[in-house]
C-alpha cells in the first residue's frame, strides 16, 4: 500500500494565462479537491513534463487544456525537484500493482 499521499485542490485554469485562479469569462469556476499518492503525481509531473501536447492524441481541445491545468497544479507541490533516482522509484511503484 502507498504510504504518501499529496493533496492538491485543482481550479480550472484559463487559456490566457495558467496561473490566474478565476478563470473562464463567466467568473470563477467550480472546483474539486483530489488526493494523489505522491509516487503518481511523480510519474505524471514527469510524464507530463517530457511530454509534448501537441503530439497527445486528444477528441477535444480542453483535453489537452485539462492536462496543461494538472500540469500547473503539480507545479505547486514538493515533487518539482524530483531527482532521476525519486523519478524512477515512483515509476517502479506505481507500476508494481498494475494488475493489467
Amino acid at each position: 500500500m502507498r504510504a504518501e499521499r499529496i493533496e492538491m485542490i485543482c481550479t480550472p485554469l484559463t487559456w490566457h494565462d495558467a496561473r490566474m485562479e478565476t478563470g473562464f469569462p463567466w467568473g470563477s469556476a467550480p472546483t474539486v479537491d483530489l488526493s494523489l499518492w505522491r509516487a503518481d503525481a511523480i510519474v505524471l509531473f514527469d510524464w507530463l513534463m517530457s511530454t509534448d501536447l501537441n503530439a497527445v492524441p486528444i477528441t477535444h481541445p480542453a483535453q489537452k487544456q485539462a492536462l496543461a491545468d494538472l500540469l500547473a497544479r503539480l507545479e505547486e507541490v514538493d515533487i518539482t525537484e524530483s531527482t532521476e533516482e525519486e523519478i524512477a522509484a515512483a515509476q517502479e511503484e506505481v507500476a508494481k500493482d498494475m494488475g493489467w
